[in-house]
């Protein structure tokens, strides 16, 4: 049995492929403003053990919300599905074992032929277990996010007052 996961995709010339993505070469910055990053890559919804779909992924990062990170799994169906969970989640994640609950991230793990980033995503409708390349996204971070926000300087870019105002209202 391989240790790569067979594969399925979207009828096309593309025909099967580990390295499919919507978004052409995996890796690919979509934008990057003053104040917001993108990233687009293709994924794998991991639909069993020896299974599983290609997808397209979309990270997104704004200097307005310096805490969370987005990912959105791109349909073709508006509207996209979009996760929002905290940067330093995904940050640790890179790294080792992290998050409880709805969003869990395990590194790659090249001592089970598993080179990629594997987030389990639940929700009230049901779960997914996307698989995404991990040294893009953490170049990502490193490169784009951290450089509009560093690491622990997050509070600084948060605006108290009509943070205050949505809680009071």
């Amino acid at each position: 049995m391989s240790s790569r996961p067979a594969t399925a995709s979207p009828a096309g010339p593309a025909g099967p492929s580990a390295s499919f993505s919507w978004f052409g070469s995996p890796g690919r910055r979509a934008q990057s403003q003053p104040d917001a990053t993108e990233l687009e890559l293709g994924g794998r919804l991991v639909v069993s053990a020896d299974f599983s779909i290609p997808l397209a992924v979309r990270w997104r990062y704004s200097r307005a919300d310096p805490l969370a990170v987005s990912l959105d799994v791109v349909t073709g169906v508006k509207p996209d599905v979009r996760w929002a969970f905290a940067r330093d989640l995904l940050w640790d994640g890179l790294r080792a074992p992290a998050g409880l609950g709805d969003v869990r991230i395990w590194p790659p793990c090249p001592c089970h032929g598993r080179p990629d980033l594997r987030i389990l995503l639940r929700g009230k409708d049901g779960s997914a277990l996307v698989d995404i390349p991990s040294k893009p996204v953490r170049t990502w971070l490193s490169k784009e996010c951290f450089a509009l926000v560093p690491h622990e300087a997050e509070a600084e870019h948060i605006d108290w007052e009509t943070e205050m105002g949505h809680m009071m209202s």
